[in-house]
């Protein structure tokens, strides 16, 4: 395994702090940083401390961690926000901060699809959503992930889920 040129992809929370930190093995997150490298054929899902050093940058890492709690207070505004409606059919939303946000209907279910514009990174939905709301939630989690990582450094896309 790599020990230098890991970068962090994307930061998740999740319900419960029972995820085992893959690199250390020894404790058990709430908050999980996904970490790449080049050099090894998967990801890495670790702690803050770990992606800090996985990374050789302690301080990035805390950051990172600190501005994604902060957003997720945003979380309980999102639904409430206003949603314009495409040419065809689907409610969409361009945040400030450089992302396209679709919502979409395919037969009983709902999907999604996050864009960073400027890059045009994309997240897109594989898990079907029973509700326009669940799937919103879902894109709100996927952009702050990838607000808070790197990954429209590499023009790739991925799930939400």
């Amino acid at each position: 395994m790599p020990h230098r040129g890991w970068r962090c992809v994307d930061i998740e929370e999740l319900e419960e702090q029972d995820h085992l930190c893959e690199m250390c093995e020894a404790r058990l997150v709430r908050f999980v940083h996904v970490m790449e490298n080049d050099r090894y054929d998967s990801e890495l899902r670790v702690g803050c401390v770990c992606a800090g050093n996985m990374e050789e940058d302690l301080e990035g890492a805390r950051r990172r961690e600190s501005s994604f709690k902060s957003g997720r207070a945003r979380r309980t505004r999102w639904l409430s926000r206003k949603w314009r409606t495409s040419s065809a059919g689907n409610e969409y939303l361009n945040t400030t901060d450089g992302f396209n946000v679709v919502i979409f209907r395919r037969a009983v279910i709902w999907g999604a699809r996050v864009e960073h514009r400027a890059s045009g990174h994309s997240r897109s939905s594989k898990r079907p959503y029973a509700t326009s709301d669940a799937a919103k939630l879902a894109a709100f989690d996927a952009m702050l992930g990838m607000k808070h990582a790197e990954p429209w450094r590499r023009a790739r896309s991925q799930s939400l889920d």
